[in-house]
């Protein structure tokens, strides 16, 4: 297969260099064997069919551009990433009910929601986004929760490395009932875990919620899924 091709080529090229130097009126004669095309163009057309990379077109038989979906996807290395941006994570939180911080099922890690707290364990943000906290604010908290939560998965895996992706992302916000910009509050968290994990890794599906309360009276609670490598 690919010798025909290779011959098939290079008539080509052949003929198309002698078709210039005849002029635009000229046709110049080719050693191209017209079954040998045919023969070339049914078996890359079968391998199209059950699944081949050839395809069925003379132009394709040429070297193509690399689609950037046959670039093998750059995993980032969230250890790195921290060390790179000088961020330090906090204490891992602890249980102030009946809980536990992280559950791991198969390959995916279920952290359970986690707030604003500060490193001792005592709660910070405490009041409600669009009457106490601005919008900027409730970011802050969010990418606070952040933080928290890097540390449960850290503690729970013995390293971030072993995160394949973040999955799924629960937000919540403490919100005045007239507030609406709730996306824009969890984008606090999911900004800072693209910073972490990248644009591919680091984004997940999400939900971002208004709540009446939340624990503490605190501005942000999220919770997170992830996909945990072997």
């Amino acid at each position: 297969m690919s010798e025909a091709v290779n011959r098939l080529n290079a008539a080509l090229e052949n003929r198309y260099r002698i078709e210039r130097e005849l002029g635009e009126g000229g046709r110049a004669e080719s050693s191209i064997n017209e079954r040998e095309v045919n023969a070339v163009l049914e078996i890359t057309t079968r391998r199209r069919f059950f699944g081949g990379a050839a395809t069925a077109t003379l132009g394709l038989l040429v070297p193509r551009a690399t689609a950037a979906s046959d670039v093998p996807r750059r995993q980032v290395s969230p250890e790195a990433r921290l060390r790179e941006l000088e961020i330090q994570l906090p204490p891992t939180p602890q249980p102030v009910a009946t809980y536990v911080p992280a559950v791991l099922v198969g390959n995916v890690l279920y952290a359970a929601g986690h707030t604003p707290r500060l490193p001792d364990g005592s709660p910070d943000y405490q009041g409600k986004v669009g009457r106490d906290f601005t919008v900027e604010q409730g970011r802050e908290a969010a990418r606070t929760v952040g933080l928290n939560i890097l540390s449960t998965v850290r503690n729970a895996l013995g390293s971030l490395d072993r995160v394949a992706r973040l999955v799924r992302t629960f937000g919540m916000i403490n919100a005045d009932p007239e507030f609406t910009q709730h996306p824009q509050v969890i984008n606090g968290f999911s900004d800072f875990m693209v910073e972490v994990f990248g644009e591919d890794l680091g984004k997940g599906t999400r939900a971002a919620v208004g709540m009446g309360s939340l624990p503490f009276g605190m501005a942000v609670e999220i919770e997170t899924y992830w996909e945990i490598r072997a």
